[in-house]
């Protein structure tokens, strides 16, 4: 079995795929033709990127500001963006200030706002109550693992809650597709519709694995530490350890996608499991705007295989030569 590091996520309506090198957003379009986009990454040849834990940390911001840039350009592919972004007042004097684009400005408010939700909702609201039960129960450590298990309680009645709305069936859908295709590959057959969709679903190296891994990382080491009796104080304590967490818990997720015997295999797949709730299985048109992606990233084809293929795959001109 081959093995890659290519990644991938799936977008509104698309699917953005990333190697070492390359990464590239396919959309299925409102009139059924694929769009792409493909840029080349940034180089990482400091050695800060290759040290342990802090290349997680790393790779923890790069995937939240490359998340939400793929999500904005998608919207803007596929012509489901109706409405032109228009920038506020606050985000054009910050972009004349920094001499940023005002659309940069905007995507970094988004980054913050989105990760301000996530820090309440799993590690604030949980801190406050474990903090009910500090009169009943005088155990640091089982303080600390009530918490943690509020916080998994909280993070999966959320993926579950969420999995139920049409829009992000469709996202889940093409999750579905971009595993099948990228474990295709690693499998070392022929990359079309009908082998990715033989493919299983869950992929170990998957992003849901990791924000679950993130989740039991953090009751380990938040149990290390007393409990304090001032919120504030907890909860500041838990800001400064989460780009710890997301580091230990990014080195922990490669260890285990790197090996397989019965020891990985058995903690891996709660993670596994649980990418039953965010994957669905895809159709084949769906998974053809995944190998685009997915060929594109790789950079294997030339720009005219690339348009031939999203010409084959088109799904205006099969309606076209069905009427004809």
């Amino acid at each position: 079995m081959r093995k890659t590091n290519i990644g991938g996520q799936g977008v509104l309506d698309g699917i953005m795929m990333r190697s070492e090198k390359k990464s590239a957003l396919a959309v299925r379009k409102e009139d059924g033709t694929i769009g792409l986009e493909v840029w080349d990454n940034p180089s990482h040849e400091s050695l800060i990127y290759r040290i342990p834990v802090v290349r997680g940390i790393f790779n923890f911001v790069g995937m939240l500001f490359n998340g939400t840039r793929v999500l904005l350009r998608s919207a803007e592919l596929t012509g489901n963006d109706d409405e032109e972004y228009v920038p506020s007042a606050m985000e054009k004097k910050i972009a004349e200030k920094t001499g940023k684009k005002s659309e940069d400005v905007m995507m970094l408010f988004a980054v913050v706002v989105s990760l301000a939700l996530s820090i309440g909702l799993f590690f604030l609201l949980p801190t406050l109550v474990a903090n009910l039960f500090r009169n009943v129960i005088t155990s640091p450590f089982v303080m600390n693992l009530i918490e943690g298990i509020i916080r998994i309680v909280i993070f999966l009645t959320y993926v579950f809650l969420i999995s139920f709305m049409k829009e992000i069936k469709t996202v889940f859908r093409y999750h579905g597709a971009e595993h099948k295709t990228i474990t295709c590959y690693e499998m070392e057959l022929p990359l079309d519709a009908a082998h990715v969709k033989q493919q299983p679903r869950l992929h170990p190296r998957c992003g849901t694995s990791y924000l679950l891994l993130v989740m039991i990382i953090s009751t380990l080491i938040y149990s290390l530490f007393p409990w304090v009796s001032n919120l504030l104080l907890r909860f500041l304590t838990k800001l400064l350890l989460l780009p710890l967490i997301a580091g230990v818990s990014y080195e922990i997720l490669k260890l285990l996608a790197r090996y397989d015997n019965p020891l990985t295999i058995a903690l891996r797949w709660p993670g596994m499991q649980l990418q039953r709730l965010t994957t669905r299985e895809p159709d084949e048109d769906i998974i053809n705007v995944a190998i685009v992606a997915f060929e594109a990233a790789l950079g294997e084809k030339s720009e005219q295989e690339l348009n031939d293929m999203m010409d084959r795959f088109s799904l205006r001109k099969e309606e076209e030569s069905e009427v004809s």
